[in-house]
């Protein structure tokens, strides 16, 4: 069976116009988290520390992101988690 033409779409125009809004609304929140390198998650990670957002456990060599109480091993894990985890709950994306 055919698919439908796109063309013949029956559908009103304010649930069209509210699809496109919800798909530029997706691609307006969503946190490009591509571009942090091992400097930038060193530089980000030490910064939560001093923010008591991140506690370094040494003995087990992770770091717990307090907020989520989700632990990690890698500081470039953490930064992106944190970026996503801030954009998520209130578009801030450089720390708390």
């Amino acid at each position: 069976m055919p698919s439908p033409d796109p063309h013949d779409d029956t559908s009103c125009d304010y649930e069209q116009f509210e699809k496109e809004q919800l798909t530029q609304d997706r691609d307006a929140t969503s946190v490009d988290t591509a571009d942090i390198d091992d400097t930038t998650a060193q530089r980000l990670v030490s910064d939560l520390i001093d923010a008591d957002v991140v506690t370094p456990v040494p003995e087990d060599q992770v770091l717990v992101h307090e907020p989520s109480g989700t632990t990690f091993d890698s500081t470039t894990q953490l930064a992106v988690f944190h970026r996503g985890w801030a954009a998520g709950r209130n578009g801030d994306t450089e720390g708390e």
